[in-house]
């Protein structure tokens, strides 16, 4: 292994000790804020120090078999080659292994998806398949151990749905699910066609990691420009003679809001500041919703025939994914929910290319 990759995976290893330390003193047990990052933390080094702790310990052994190799008896050099042979291999593993563990992480990986199934071209043979893929995720979650929840669902007179949104919770959803976006193509023969043609019908999919709520905003006091001005009124004693007035823009956005309601400086400063933090949060709703909207439209395609990740053939009982040109002839197994012969290589397929494009650089 690299002498710099050795060098990182010994500075993680020792800061995995450090924070399982620093968890353990009275004061981060006081601040749950704390508590929760460091042990967030924790979690996330744990196998990569567990796994780096094993390295270690194998090199140490191939270390002594070397000296066992030179051992005069015939017996025990033997004995030694095949256990060099043995930890060579174990090495390699642990080599690649380590690699995984210190790519960059997707933020979302270990988030709670929302899953979207559309009926595309094929009419009822479309709802009907959408059905099928619904039971088909529904299986795996429940084989999973995550829970899925209908968010909404719009169904087929034929039977199926011509839409139906799922709300899926558990552990690492979004790392297992997140190839699965794109258009999905059945070829069948549909129980109402009476000259038994095969048919092509598809459905496209959508898998959005669910949005952390955004429950405030925080603003820079040195990204507002703040004016005061004297209140307008209608005249008379009650017509303010001191600049009570406020108004405050926000710098980064544009946004201004102004407050002359109250008689005191102080208050309508509060009150326009509580105004502009709700813009700013409404804005920023928006906003979510937008990028939402469009990873849903980069994700799912058009829902044209031609557009699709993953090919379904009933009558070869076979499964085709185009992006990494597997094909398996266990459809009715998947459709059971047993989706890691899929989802596995196209996992390790993404991680090989994040290697390679990491070794480039």
């Amino acid at each position: 292994m690299k002498a710099e990759l050795i060098q990182k995976l010994t500075a993680l290893t020792k800061r995995h000790q450090e924070v399982g330390k620093l968890l353990s003193t009275p004061t981060i047990l006081q601040d749950q804020n704390q508590f929760k990052n460091l042990s967030k933390e924790y979690a996330e080094l744990s196998p990569i120090a567990r796994c780096f702790e094993e390295y270690q310990t194998l090199e140490q052994t191939l270390i002594t078999t070397e000296e066992l190799l030179k051992d005069p008896d015939e017996a025990i050099a033997k004995l030694a080659e095949e256990e060099k042979t043995t930890a060579k291999i174990r090495e390699k593993a642990l080599e690649h292994e380590l690699q995984l563990l210190l790519l960059p992480k997707d933020p979302d990986d270990a988030k709670n998806i929302y899953l979207e199934i559309r009926a595309g071209t094929g009419g009822n043979e479309a709802a009907i398949f959408a059905g099928d893929l619904y039971r088909m995720y529904a299986r795996h979650a429940e084989r999973s151990g995550w829970k899925i929840e209908v968010v909404s669902e719009a169904r087929s007179e034929a039977g199926g749905y011509k839409e139906i949104i799922l709300r899926v919770i558990g552990k690492n959803v979004y790392s297992q699910l997140k190839f699965e976006s794109g258009g999905h193509r059945v070829q069948r023969v549909p129980v109402t066609e009476a000259q038994g043609r095969i048919h092509t019908s598809t459905c496209t999919i959508a898998v959005l990691p669910e949005a952390e709520e955004i429950d405030d905003i925080t603003i820079n006091p040195t990204e507002l420009k703040v004016d005061t001005f004297r209140a307008s009124g209608a005249g008379g004693q009650h017509v303010n003679v001191t600049d009570s007035a406020v108004r405050i823009t926000h710098l980064p956005t544009g946004l201004v809001v102004e407050c002359q309601d109250e008689r005191s400086q102080h208050k309508n400063r509060s009150r326009a500041l509580s105004l502009l933090q709700a813009r700013l949060l409404d804005a920023k709703r928006k906003e979510q919703k937008a990028k939402r909207a469009s990873e849903r439209r980069i994700l799912i395609g058009s829902g044209e025939r031609s557009e699709r990740i993953r090919t379904y053939n009933f009558p070869q009982n076979r499964i085709t994914d185009h992006r990494i040109g597997l094909t398996l002839y266990q459809l009715q197994d998947i459709l059971e929910g047993h989706l890691e012969p899929l989802i596995t290589p196209i996992i390790q397929e993404a991680q090989a290319e994040e290697l390679s494009s990491i070794g480039k650089g």
